[in-house]
């Protein structure tokens, strides 16, 4: 995405004034995602000599709150405490599903952005947005681990599989390192494509990716094969997951026979296609299961199989236990690490002013 292809609506001569920065982190966050947004914003101040963006750190109720990583945050201020901000980004992790959402989050994410601030997510906060309602007619990525749950919970949004996507007064980025190109090509747009450059090479960051690259390596880099007909097959395989294709039009959608398709997956995976094609509904059953509360019916069906007791059979098999065990292990370790945490010397960032 080329830098004039972004519009901030109602945003004219964007860093006049320095820009207020407000992140909100919650429970078991992505560090890497938070340290890659805030990061630019310090380098920019530094290299400009002059306030570009003030920020600050909240969270829900002031407390401090847990990376995914195990460090522990305090923050500047409960949320109750953010005034005025320009741009307010939801940093989150592992398990954003079941995240608590009190009310006071939505009043004030919508009162921010009635007064023409930026909603922004990093990582997975993208879900958070989504639930509020505050994603609607606005393009947005989530990290791809997420992005089939994600789907299936709002398939009205639109959700693309970019590492990072800004439309209008909304952006979201899928995770990682993504949110340092997501943050340069924002200060690349309001304040110049050299200084976005200038800091990108402080960072060592040799290349600034634009919000239309894939997140993912491609199926080919993935699995280390070359055979068209083989990644053909797969691509065929992943975009029905629900609706099954029969061995015969999956081997027709790529132009060989049959006989050939079974060859080729003997020779490449030592399976037959149809027991590849089931360890893919598995697998994008195993992550409804995990990241999703719809019933273990809707999630047999969402995957192919006709009926619960077969999604159970054939579950049980492959990972050793039933679709329900494995909804009670998810939960059960999402309880675990915040009482083992308790008193356990876990290291501290106190992001508080002295």
């Amino acid at each position: 995405m080329a830098v004039g292809d972004i519009k901030f609506s109602s945003m004219t001569n964007l860093f006049e004034r320095p820009q207020k920065v407000a992140f909100l982190i919650f429970e078991r966050f992505s560090m890497v995602a938070f340290s890659s947004a805030i990061e630019p914003l310090r380098l920019a101040n530094r290299i400009i000599a002059r306030d570009l963006f003030t920020w600050s750190v909240h969270t829900m109720d002031g407390l401090p709150v847990t990376s995914s990583s195990e460090v522990k945050v305090t923050p500047d201020a409960p949320l109750s405490e953010l005034g005025e901000a320009d741009i307010i980004l939801i940093c989150t992790g592992v398990d954003v599903e079941k995240l608590e959402r009190p009310p006071l989050l939505g009043q004030k994410l919508r009162a921010l952005a009635s007064r023409g601030a930026i909603l922004g997510s990093l990582c997975t906060g993208t879900y958070i947005l989504a639930k509020l309602k505050l994603l609607e007619k606005h393009r947005c990525t989530i990290h791809w681990e997420n992005s089939r749950a994600f789907r299936e919970e709002f398939p009205h949004v639109n959700l693309c599989s970019d590492v990072f996507e800004i439309d209008g007064n909304r952006m979201t980025c899928a995770g990682g390192t993504a949110a340092l190109d997501m943050m340069l090509m924002y200060i690349a747009h309001g304040q110049s494509v050299e200084l976005a450059r200038e800091i990108a090479e402080v960072n060592l960051h040799q290349a600034i990716r634009e919000g239309k690259e894939e997140q993912r390596y491609d199926l080919e880099s993935r699995l280390g094969i070359s055979n068209r007909s083989v990644l053909g097959a797969i691509d065929a395989m992943t975009d029905h997951i629900e609706d099954l294709l029969s061995c015969q039009q999956i081997a027709q959608s790529i132009n060989i026979s049959t006989r050939q398709l079974e060859r080729l997956f003997k020779k490449y995976f030592d399976c037959t296609p149809g027991q590849y094609y089931l360890r893919l509904r598995l697998d994008a059953a195993r992550d409804l299961l995990r990241r999703t509360s719809r019933s273990i019916l809707d999630v047999s069906l969402a995957t192919g199989f006709s009926s619960t007791s077969h999604f159970t059979k054939c579950f049980r098999e492959y990972y050793g236990h039933t679709p329900s065990k494995e909804r009670q292990a998810s939960i059960w370790a999402t309880e675990i690490p915040a009482k083992a945490n308790e008193g356990n010397g876990a290291k501290t960032i106190d992001l508080k002013e002295n």
